[in-house]
């Protein structure tokens, strides 16, 4: 691939790719160890839901930080805290705190995931610059697949790790790869996007004040519901069938499927436009999610997953590629971690409601949680689809349709 031939990927992209496996292990260890300690789901999606949240807004303040002081800057003592924190949680669970102290432990371990994929796609941005489009869209491709085998591996490995080791030891491994990748990410420095530091006097805007950015954030966060519920709901579906170790398996053909569709997705030369292709590629999540629910074993189960999640990478790439034209150089980190940020809430939302429906009625209903929230983002993008474009090509097209106006106005009057 030429793409992996630009000078000096390689010497971010492996230690990025060990600090961001533990990504997708995070939330499903908490739930598998809270789960054992506690013995309800209700608790432990509740417990991953504190995480994600806090993951979901501190992150995107780090992307922030890492535009203005650098990524190193703000990697190292993220990942020192990550550390700490998660070790804490595990003490905390096993020594049979009471929950509230689960949460508090929970909420610093996520504030402190490092904001790997974001960085990686900022050093992709100032790397490509002066490279045609195309190749940009395609380093997105390879970004999202590499996001969803880690989450194809992830799951897989916590649960092989917490069921093989003790339920405990997921998370151990979740925090040392965190750790190790992390540092090793940030001492490579020669690759690091330009510093934007604040000039005095001068108004710093947040990506956040971009409207296209607000409804791809409210659109990944549909994203993220899928991804919560599916790592509950399969866990608790697996456990009531008799088979609990395969639970990350089921997951990992989910998100197997997901990679499937990047690859392929990356190899297209698109003639449609980014905003027609996430709306294409929502309304197939939205269409795959429906069926879960009504799924009668672990085989059919991970089908449905399989087919579910070939709409997930094309989603996920469009958006990271949409969201690059919507803001400026300086706040581009910051926004590709609204994005990551937004995915985390829904995770934390997706999972928490989920764990309470599977207390309440069975796994099944766990599965409904993925088809709403999806359904509820879709509506967000059709609704308001035309904040999707470019702000240079937003008034270009009105300055056109202006101009067209006063020439119709012209021939009428003549």
């Amino acid at each position: 691939m030429p793409l992996l031939r630009t000078p000096g990927a390689w010497t971010f992209l492996l230690p990025a790719f060990v600090a961001r496996l533990p990504f997708a292990m995070l939330s499903l260890g908490i739930v598998l160890l809270v789960f054992d300690t506690q013995g309800s789901y209700g608790t432990a999606g509740a417990v991953a839901a504190v995480s994600a949240v806090a993951q979901a807004l501190v992150g995107p303040q780090s992307g922030r930080l890492a535009d203005r002081f650098g990524q190193a800057a703000v990697l190292v003592p993220s990942v020192l805290v990550h550390a700490v924190s998660v070790g804490t949680l595990i003490a905390l669970a096993l020594g049979h705190a009471p929950v509230w102290t689960l949460f508090l432990a929970a909420a610093p371990a996520g504030a402190t995931v490092p904001q790997i994929g974001a960085m990686v796609r900022a050093r992709w941005v100032s790397k490509l610059s002066d490279q045609p489009p195309a190749h940009l869209n395609t380093a997105f491709a390879f970004e999202s697949v590499t996001d969803e085998f880690t989450f194809v591996v992830g799951p897989v490995l916590a649960t092989a790790i917490a069921t093989g080791i003790a339920p405990a030891a997921g998370l151990v491994a979740e925090a040392a790869l965190t750790l190790v990748g992390g540092l090793a990410f940030a001492a490579q420095r020669r690759t690091a996007p330009a510093r934007h530091p604040h000039v005095p006097g001068a108004v710093r805007v947040s990506a956040l004040a971009s409207p296209g950015v607000r409804l791809l954030a409210g659109s990944f966060l549909g994203v993220g519901t899928v991804f919560g519920a599916m790592q509950v709901s399969v866990t608790a579906f697996a456990e009531a069938e008799g088979q609990a170790g395969v639970s990350g398996t089921v997951y990992g053909i989910f998100a197997g499927g997901s990679m499937l569709a990047g690859v392929l997705y990356g190899m297209v030369a698109w003639r449609r436009s980014a905003r027609q292709r996430m709306l294409g590629s929502y309304t197939l999540l939205v269409l795959g999610c429906s069926t879960l629910w009504a799924m009668p074993d672990l085989t059919s189960l991970a089908v449905a997953g399989l087919v579910c999640g070939l709409a997930i990478a094309p989603t996920l790439i469009t958006g990271y590629t949409l969201v690059e034209t919507l803001v400026a150089d300086g706040a581009k980190t910051e926004a590709f971690t609204w994005l990551t940020g937004a995915i985390g809430l829904g995770l934390a939302i997706g999972s928490t409601i989920a764990g309470q429906l599977i207390d309440a009625h069975g796994p099944w209903s766990g599965f409904l949680v993925p088809v709403t929230g999806s359904g509820l983002g879709l509506v967000a993008l059709v609704t308001l689809r035309r904040l999707l474009v470019a702000p240079g090509a937003r008034t270009r097209t009105v300055a056109m349709s202006a101009a067209a106006t006063q020439r119709l106005a012209g021939v009428t009057e003549s």
